[in-house]
Protein backbone atom coordinates (compact mmCIF):
# COMPACT_ATOMS: atom_id res chain seq x y z
CA UNK A 1 0.00 0.00 0.00
CA UNK A 2 1.15 3.33 -0.56
CA UNK A 3 1.64 5.51 2.74
CA UNK A 4 -1.87 7.75 1.37
CA UNK A 5 -3.61 4.69 1.31
CA UNK A 6 -2.11 3.47 4.84
CA UNK A 7 -3.17 6.64 6.18
CA UNK A 8 -6.53 7.15 4.90
CA UNK A 9 -8.98 7.74 7.56
CA UNK A 10 -11.93 5.70 7.83
CA UNK A 11 -14.56 6.47 10.48
CA UNK A 12 -17.89 4.69 11.44
CA UNK A 13 -19.80 4.43 15.17
CA UNK A 14 -20.16 2.16 17.21
CA UNK A 15 -22.83 2.27 20.46
CA UNK A 16 -23.37 5.87 19.24
CA UNK A 17 -19.49 7.07 19.53
CA UNK A 18 -17.16 7.57 16.67
CA UNK A 19 -14.39 5.41 15.57
CA UNK A 20 -11.73 6.36 13.30
CA UNK A 21 -9.47 3.90 11.69
CA UNK A 22 -6.69 3.21 9.49
CA UNK A 23 -4.88 0.51 7.58
CA UNK A 24 -1.63 1.87 9.34
CA UNK A 25 -3.04 2.20 13.07
CA UNK A 26 -4.18 -1.64 11.97
CA UNK A 27 -0.81 -3.00 10.84
CA UNK A 28 0.93 -0.58 13.77
CA UNK A 29 -1.65 -1.54 16.62
CA UNK A 30 -4.07 -3.67 16.10
CA UNK A 31 -2.55 -6.71 14.83
CA UNK A 32 -1.73 -9.43 17.27
CA UNK A 33 1.20 -12.48 16.50
CA UNK A 34 4.10 -12.58 15.39
CA UNK A 35 3.70 -12.23 11.64
CA UNK A 36 3.26 -8.99 9.27
CA UNK A 37 -0.76 -9.20 7.72
CA UNK A 38 -1.31 -8.74 3.98
CA UNK A 39 -2.56 -5.31 2.62
CA UNK A 40 -5.99 -7.84 1.59
CA UNK A 41 -6.02 -8.64 5.20
CA UNK A 42 -5.75 -5.53 6.61
CA UNK A 43 -8.79 -4.27 4.32
CA UNK A 44 -10.57 -7.26 5.15
CA UNK A 45 -10.30 -6.45 8.91
CA UNK A 46 -11.13 -2.56 8.25
CA UNK A 47 -14.52 -3.48 6.11
CA UNK A 48 -15.11 -5.85 8.77
CA UNK A 49 -15.26 -3.80 11.92
CA UNK A 50 -16.87 -0.51 9.57
CA UNK A 51 -19.57 -2.87 7.92
CA UNK A 52 -20.29 -4.90 11.53
CA UNK A 53 -19.86 -2.03 13.64
CA UNK A 54 -16.98 -3.44 15.56
CA UNK A 55 -14.46 -1.17 18.12
CA UNK A 56 -11.22 -3.18 17.74
CA UNK A 57 -9.82 -0.66 20.50
CA UNK A 58 -12.63 -2.22 22.93
CA UNK A 59 -11.31 -5.79 21.74
CA UNK A 60 -14.68 -6.36 20.20
CA UNK A 61 -12.62 -7.88 16.70
CA UNK A 62 -9.36 -9.61 16.79
CA UNK A 63 -6.85 -9.82 13.89
CA UNK A 64 -3.97 -12.54 14.75
CA UNK A 65 -0.93 -13.65 11.96
CA UNK A 66 1.64 -16.07 12.90
CA UNK A 67 4.67 -16.38 10.54
CA UNK A 68 3.57 -16.63 6.99
CA UNK A 69 0.02 -18.15 7.86
CA UNK A 70 -3.22 -16.55 6.78
CA UNK A 71 -3.94 -13.73 9.10
CA UNK A 72 -7.38 -14.36 11.49
CA UNK A 73 -10.36 -12.11 12.30
CA UNK A 74 -12.04 -12.83 15.37
CA UNK A 75 -15.02 -11.20 16.88
CA UNK A 76 -15.17 -11.39 20.48
CA UNK A 77 -18.02 -13.20 22.40
CA UNK A 78 -19.01 -9.64 23.69
CA UNK A 79 -19.52 -8.19 20.32
CA UNK A 80 -21.94 -10.89 20.04
CA UNK A 81 -24.09 -10.50 23.15
CA UNK A 82 -23.95 -6.32 22.23
CA UNK A 83 -25.24 -7.28 18.87
CA UNK A 84 -28.11 -9.68 19.55
CA UNK A 85 -29.19 -7.20 23.07
CA UNK A 86 -29.88 -4.47 20.68
CA UNK A 87 -32.09 -6.23 18.58
CA UNK A 88 -35.68 -5.13 19.38
CA UNK A 89 -36.64 -8.66 19.25
CA UNK A 90 -34.22 -10.22 21.40
CA UNK A 91 -35.57 -11.74 24.10
CA UNK A 92 -33.25 -13.61 26.30
CA UNK A 93 -30.96 -17.19 26.16
CA UNK A 94 -30.90 -19.77 28.08
CA UNK A 95 -28.33 -23.08 27.65
CA UNK A 96 -26.31 -26.00 29.27
CA UNK A 97 -24.05 -28.87 29.08
CA UNK A 98 -24.76 -32.14 27.77
CA UNK A 99 -23.48 -35.06 29.80
CA UNK A 100 -23.51 -38.76 29.94
CA UNK A 101 -24.67 -39.72 34.13
CA UNK A 102 -24.75 -43.03 34.98
CA UNK A 103 -25.45 -44.13 30.63
CA UNK A 104 -28.15 -41.67 30.55
CA UNK A 105 -27.52 -38.37 28.48
CA UNK A 106 -28.78 -35.34 30.91
CA UNK A 107 -29.26 -31.62 29.62
CA UNK A 108 -27.79 -29.50 32.44
CA UNK A 109 -28.75 -25.82 32.91
CA UNK A 110 -25.27 -23.41 33.06
CA UNK A 111 -21.62 -24.54 33.28
CA UNK A 112 -21.92 -26.75 36.33
CA UNK A 113 -21.25 -30.50 35.63
CA UNK A 114 -20.96 -33.35 38.78
CA UNK A 115 -17.84 -35.23 38.92
CA UNK A 116 -19.14 -38.56 37.55
CA UNK A 117 -20.74 -36.66 34.43
CA UNK A 118 -18.58 -37.38 31.12
CA UNK A 119 -19.15 -34.12 29.36
CA UNK A 120 -20.13 -34.50 25.83
CA UNK A 121 -21.46 -31.15 24.43
CA UNK A 122 -23.88 -28.50 24.90
CA UNK A 123 -27.12 -26.54 23.92
CA UNK A 124 -28.31 -23.40 23.57
CA UNK A 125 -31.76 -21.77 23.33
CA UNK A 126 -32.19 -17.97 21.79
CA UNK A 127 -35.98 -16.40 21.98
CA UNK A 128 -37.18 -13.73 19.57
CA UNK A 129 -39.95 -12.21 19.96
CA UNK A 130 -41.36 -12.31 16.55
CA UNK A 131 -41.00 -15.91 16.30
CA UNK A 132 -42.92 -18.82 18.81
CA UNK A 133 -40.11 -20.95 19.23
CA UNK A 134 -36.23 -20.62 20.38
CA UNK A 135 -33.41 -21.35 17.90
CA UNK A 136 -31.91 -24.59 19.52
CA UNK A 137 -28.38 -25.38 18.85
CA UNK A 138 -26.72 -28.29 19.98
CA UNK A 139 -22.59 -29.15 19.73
CA UNK A 140 -20.52 -31.66 20.76
CA UNK A 141 -17.64 -31.11 22.59
CA UNK A 142 -15.20 -33.25 19.97
CA UNK A 143 -15.87 -30.88 17.11
CA UNK A 144 -15.09 -27.42 18.79
CA UNK A 145 -12.23 -28.49 21.71
CA UNK A 146 -9.14 -27.02 20.31
CA UNK A 147 -7.54 -28.62 23.57
CA UNK A 148 -5.90 -25.83 24.38
CA UNK A 149 -5.61 -24.35 27.80
CA UNK A 150 -9.10 -22.36 28.71
CA UNK A 151 -10.55 -25.89 26.96
CA UNK A 152 -8.76 -28.31 29.20
CA UNK A 153 -9.29 -25.72 32.43
CA UNK A 154 -12.78 -25.03 31.88
CA UNK A 155 -14.29 -27.09 29.10
CA UNK A 156 -18.10 -27.04 30.37
CA UNK A 157 -17.99 -23.34 30.07
CA UNK A 158 -16.42 -22.84 27.11
CA UNK A 159 -18.46 -25.33 25.29
CA UNK A 160 -21.87 -23.56 26.81
CA UNK A 161 -20.01 -20.44 25.40
CA UNK A 162 -19.64 -21.30 21.96
CA UNK A 163 -23.32 -23.40 22.19
CA UNK A 164 -24.34 -19.84 22.91
CA UNK A 165 -22.63 -18.06 20.06
CA UNK A 166 -24.11 -20.83 17.23
CA UNK A 167 -27.14 -20.39 18.58
CA UNK A 168 -27.17 -16.52 18.59
CA UNK A 169 -25.63 -16.57 15.42
CA UNK A 170 -28.79 -18.64 14.23
CA UNK A 171 -31.62 -16.69 15.49
CA UNK A 172 -30.02 -13.77 14.22
CA UNK A 173 -28.17 -13.84 10.52
CA UNK A 174 -28.51 -10.91 9.30
CA UNK A 175 -26.29 -9.18 11.82
CA UNK A 176 -24.71 -12.26 13.00
CA UNK A 177 -23.88 -14.10 10.01
CA UNK A 178 -20.50 -12.95 8.74
CA UNK A 179 -18.77 -13.13 12.78
CA UNK A 180 -16.99 -15.65 14.25
CA UNK A 181 -15.36 -16.36 17.31
CA UNK A 182 -12.22 -17.81 18.52
CA UNK A 183 -14.35 -21.12 19.08
CA UNK A 184 -16.12 -21.19 15.69
CA UNK A 185 -15.43 -23.38 12.86
CA UNK A 186 -14.25 -20.43 10.91
CA UNK A 187 -13.76 -21.16 7.10
CA UNK A 188 -11.10 -18.67 7.34
CA UNK A 189 -9.27 -19.99 10.06
CA UNK A 190 -5.82 -21.43 9.59
CA UNK A 191 -4.83 -23.26 12.64
CA UNK A 192 -6.08 -26.66 12.78
CA UNK A 193 -8.53 -27.91 15.02
CA UNK A 194 -7.44 -30.62 17.94
CA UNK A 195 -9.67 -34.12 17.69
CA UNK A 196 -8.86 -37.02 19.39
CA UNK A 197 -6.07 -38.95 18.04
CA UNK A 198 -4.20 -35.93 16.90
CA UNK A 199 -1.46 -34.37 18.27
CA UNK A 200 -1.09 -31.57 20.74
CA UNK A 201 -1.65 -28.12 20.20
CA UNK A 202 0.87 -26.24 19.01
CA UNK A 203 2.68 -23.01 20.69
CA UNK A 204 1.02 -21.00 18.14
CA UNK A 205 -2.09 -22.40 18.98
CA UNK A 206 -1.30 -21.73 22.58
CA UNK A 207 -0.48 -18.33 22.08
CA UNK A 208 -3.73 -17.77 20.31
CA UNK A 209 -5.69 -18.80 23.11
CA UNK A 210 -3.61 -16.90 25.06
CA UNK A 211 -3.81 -13.42 23.17
CA UNK A 212 -7.58 -13.67 23.05
CA UNK A 213 -8.19 -15.26 26.95
CA UNK A 214 -11.56 -15.59 27.79
CA UNK A 215 -11.62 -11.98 30.05
CA UNK A 216 -13.22 -10.54 27.25
CA UNK A 217 -16.09 -13.10 27.16
CA UNK A 218 -19.60 -11.14 27.97
CA UNK A 219 -21.12 -14.70 27.74
CA UNK A 220 -19.08 -15.34 31.33
CA UNK A 221 -22.03 -12.92 32.45
CA UNK A 222 -25.00 -13.91 30.16
CA UNK A 223 -28.44 -13.76 32.29
CA UNK A 224 -30.37 -16.42 32.00
CA UNK A 225 -34.06 -15.13 32.35
CA UNK A 226 -36.66 -16.76 33.97
CA UNK A 227 -38.46 -17.49 30.71
CA UNK A 228 -35.59 -17.94 27.96
CA UNK A 229 -34.23 -17.40 21.56
CA UNK A 230 -32.13 -18.42 12.62
CA UNK A 231 -34.10 -19.05 9.77
CA UNK A 232 -34.23 -22.59 10.21
CA UNK A 233 -36.19 -23.55 13.69
CA UNK A 234 -35.66 -26.94 15.29
CA UNK A 235 -37.68 -27.88 17.76
CA UNK A 236 -36.40 -30.38 20.16
CA UNK A 237 -38.05 -33.84 20.33
CA UNK A 238 -40.21 -34.38 23.89
CA UNK A 239 -37.35 -36.91 24.54
CA UNK A 240 -34.59 -34.50 23.75
CA UNK A 241 -36.45 -31.27 24.83
CA UNK A 242 -33.76 -29.68 27.98
CA UNK A 243 -36.57 -27.97 29.55
CA UNK A 244 -38.22 -31.81 29.68
CA UNK A 245 -35.35 -33.04 31.47
CA UNK A 246 -33.74 -30.16 33.49
CA UNK A 247 -35.78 -31.03 36.55
CA UNK A 248 -33.20 -34.07 36.87
CA UNK A 249 -30.24 -31.44 36.04
CA UNK A 250 -27.93 -30.32 39.24
CA UNK A 251 -26.54 -26.99 37.58
CA UNK A 252 -26.27 -23.46 37.59
CA UNK A 253 -23.63 -21.42 36.04
CA UNK A 254 -20.99 -19.00 29.57
CA UNK A 255 -16.63 -14.48 27.36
Amino acid sequence: MTNEVMDKEVSFEVNGESVRLTPNMIQQFLTSGNGNITPQETMMFLNLCKYQHLNPFLKEAYIIKFGDKPAQIITSKEAFMKRAESSPNYDGVSAGCIVLRNEEIVYTKGAFILPIDNLVGAWADVKRKDRSEPHHVEIGLKEFSKGQSTWNAMPATMIRKTAIVNALREAFPESLGAMYTEDDRNPNESTAKVVQGQPAPSKTQNKLADIIGSGNDATNDVREPETESEPEIIEPTKQDDPKEIEGTAEQSELL
